[in-house]
């Protein structure tokens, strides 16, 4: 069987922490499991990754940023998503292109029908099954990283990650059958909870 999952949300919401953690539970139930994340994944997506967050890159143009995100998700789909999902695997990416929407078209107030075009083309119109939206407070996702580690993204103003955060919100009250919006200010033992027990849920729909 296949399966797609994808977590997003802002800086700091917990999503790495809750996927890795998705990622241990369905390899000791026996699945076969791809774990991976956005920007990032083959080398390609990897190197654009070091460019998209370097903090020498402040002067990036919003339209340079999204085509990055667009080329290294393109790579990252073609290389390794899709392969794994026809191999039979459940596949769990930290990040996929609604971020894309979220960040650009919300942060960087980008055209969304622009980013929906170019993301058909970059996924090769793939679409997740099911997206877990760990969703915090902006005040609480930016206190829980700290400043000297910030990239360039992270370090943005608490402005830009507050247009993130609603545009995120929008998006899951819009695709609801998809959209699972998760309190990430809960306890961790208690969000992988709900998580895993969802997911179980849907992959035995598939099966």
């Amino acid at each position: 069987m296949k399966f797609f999952v994808t977590f997003e949300g802002i800086e700091g919401c917990g999503k790495s922490t809750q996927s890795k953690l998705l990622d241990d539970y369905l390899r000791s139930a026996g699945y076969k499991v791809l774990l991976t994340r956005e920007p990032g994944g083959p080398i390609i997506s990897e190197k654009i990754r070091e460019i998209l967050l370097s903090n020498e890159h402040w002067k990036m143009l919003p339209e340079t940023e999204l085509l990055l995100y667009m080329a290294s998700r393109a790579q990252h789909t073609g290389e390794w998503i899709l392969p794994a999902l026809n191999e039979g695997k459940i596949v769990i990416c930290d990040r996929y292109y609604d971020s894309s929407i979220a960040y650009q078209g919300g942060g960087r107030d980008l055209d969304l029908n622009v980013i929906c075009e170019i993301t058909r083309f970059a996924t090769f119109g793939l679409i997740p099954d099911l997206t877990f939206l760990i969703d915090i407070p902006v005040e609480i996702g930016i206190k829980r990283i700290k400043e000297k580690d910030a990239d360039r993204i992270e370090s943005e103003a608490i402005a830009f990650h507050r247009k993130v955060r609603r545009l995120f919100l929008d998006v899951a009250k819009q695709e609801t059958e998809r959209y699972i919006i998760i309190n990430g200010d809960d306890d961790i033992t208690n969000i992988q909870s709900q998580i895993r027990e969802i997911t179980d849920r849907r992959v035995r729909m598939v099966t």
